[in-house]
């Protein structure tokens, strides 16, 4: 039995998916069960309304008090904790001395974050003592990126299972998506462009498809990026660039890494939106393509991104329960191995990704974490699915609304 606590603190309770976390770890594991858990931010008042609007069953949850700023107080809270798990966000912004006071007092911690250049810096600034003191840090713990980690480990499991070898090439397709933004999500956008634009070693070393591997891994594998209109004849239809692509393929590949490449040395991935078939698939790619580019070319120039935020979602603004519950997502997934043989595997969510999904996720990651992962898998950062694999498959399917199957 674990000397600490709580297993695990929420840290940004009051924050919008942080709110969201809230009411599904009440739901799914009460306030005094068998996961002791306590709601943490700056404000103890929204604090106790957060609590308040989780109604009776509520009244007994722990409150903690720290500021994303104040090193001592993170350290503090850290100490009274197995878990940590932050919805502070933008994480480039806000997320840095939390991940330290984490390192530094071995103790775990997971996130949702999707901002590949902060995550890449915390790699670099904290692995070590992490490794040293055994914290265990995940970031990426919703729908940036457990879909499609996850995602691919499923079919590479299958392909193992069904063809004694994985899959050396493998793309993403999203069929469909249906859900909102929060301002959070628009904020940390903005500032990952933002930082970008201003350093051009930062945006160099952001196109290197290994950029999150660990230090000296560098396969001379060349991987492709949907960056325009393309036509992709696997799936018999015109494609568009993720937005969220960038992320993912890194997130990937520092998986295959991190497992002494289970996927191949020569393992190549990619994601794309499926914009449909003829003419009408092709101009929608066009249009999709031209309007992310002149979205981030916007955001990267300082007066067009200030013009750009009046018109979008302010922090602590997202979309409404209901839009939640009428969202989801259909991913596809084809791998292909060495000789020639493919695989086909969906994956879907019931909620709307970003937010009602991305909840579920978070909280059954924290729970895995909990509950799951052994008390000898070393401190260091390690990807969802590097960490969670199996473990969490079940949990997802079961309790967030996830479902991964094999297309026969």
């Amino acid at each position: 039995m674990s000397t600490k606590t709580y297993d695990v603190v929420l840290f940004g309770a009051t924050s919008f998916v942080g709110q969201i976390l809230a009411r599904y770890l009440l739901e799914e594991f009460g306030c005094n069960g068998r996961l002791r858990w306590a709601a943490a931010g700056r404000s103890k008042p929204k604090l106790e309304a957060v609590r308040a609007d989780l109604g009776e069953g509520a009244r007994q949850l722990p409150l903690l008090v720290a500021d994303a700023a104040d090193l001592d107080a993170l350290r503090k809270l850290c100490r009274q904790s197995r878990l940590v798990v932050s919805t502070v966000g933008p994480y480039a912004l806000h997320g840095e001395p939390l991940v330290r006071a984490c390192a530094e007092t071995g103790t775990d911690y997971c996130d949702l974050t999707g901002e590949i250049q902060w995550i890449r810096r915390m790699i670099a600034t904290y692995e070590r003592q992490a490794q040293e003191s055994g914290a265990r840090i995940v970031h990426c713990c919703g729908f940036d990126s457990i879909p499609f980690d996850l995602g691919v480990h499923f079919l590479q499991r299958e392909a193992q299972a069904r063809y004694r070898q994985p899959c050396t090439t493998v793309k993403m397709r999203v069929k469909s998506m249906r859900g909102g933004f929060s301002g959070g999500t628009f904020a940390s956008i903005m500032n990952i462009v933002k930082e970008v634009a201003a350093d051009p070693a930062l945006r160099r070393q952001l196109a290197d498809p290994y950029a999150l591997c660990p230090a000296g891994y560098a396969p001379r594998v060349r991987q492709h990026e949907v960056r325009f209109a393309e036509y992709d004849a696997d799936f018999s239809a015109w494609t568009a660039p993720f937005i969220m692509g960038a992320l993912n393929t890194r997130l990937v590949q520092r998986t295959n890494a991190l497992q002494q490449q289970a996927y191949g040395p020569e393992f190549r991935y990619d994601e794309a939106v499926l914009t449909g078939r003829g003419l009408r698939g092709q101009a929608t790619a066009a249009a999709v393509s031209a309007g992310l580019a002149a979205f981030m070319g916007a955001g990267a120039i300082g007066p067009a991104r200030k013009l750009l935020t009046r018109f979008l979602p302010a922090p602590g603004e997202g979309p409404s329960p209901e839009a939640q519950r009428k969202g989801g997502y259909d991913l596809r997934f084809l791998g292909r191995t060495n000789d020639g043989r493919t695989l086909r595997v969906r994956v879907t969510g019931d909620r709307d990704p970003g937010y009602g999904s991305t909840a579920k996720m978070l909280g059954q990651a924290a729970a895995c974490f909990v509950e799951d992962v052994a008390a000898g898998v070393p401190g260091g950062f390690w990807t969802p699915a590097s960490i969670f694999g199996d473990l969490l498959l079940p949990r997802l399917q079961k309790s967030a609304g996830m479902t991964f199957a094999v297309l026969e």
